[in-house]
């Protein structure tokens, strides 16, 4: 069955539906999924990315570093 039959069954139940519960839940569904698609990560700009390595230069010049053995002590408490 291709996509286009299978969206137009969805849709016929959906419209047939007489449970508000089973409703809700589709609905939560898309919800939840078009906010997970909203948060898909963006590539950075040139501008940010760069503004992004001047800092963490800055950061490092300033001693504002963690080391590896470090972060992974502080990851067992999470």
């Amino acid at each position: 069955m291709d996509l286009q039959t299978r969206k137009l069954h969805a849709i016929e139940y959906i419209a047939g539906l007489e449970d508000e519960n089973i409703l809700n839940s589709i609905e939560v569904t898309i919800i939840e999924n078009k906010v997970r698609n909203e948060r898909r990560i963006k590539p950075f700009t040139q501008k940010q990315l760069l503004s992004r390595a001047e800092k963490s230069n800055k950061d490092y010049q300033a001693g504002k570093i963690k080391t590896q053995e470090s972060l992974e002590k502080e990851s067992k408490s999470w």
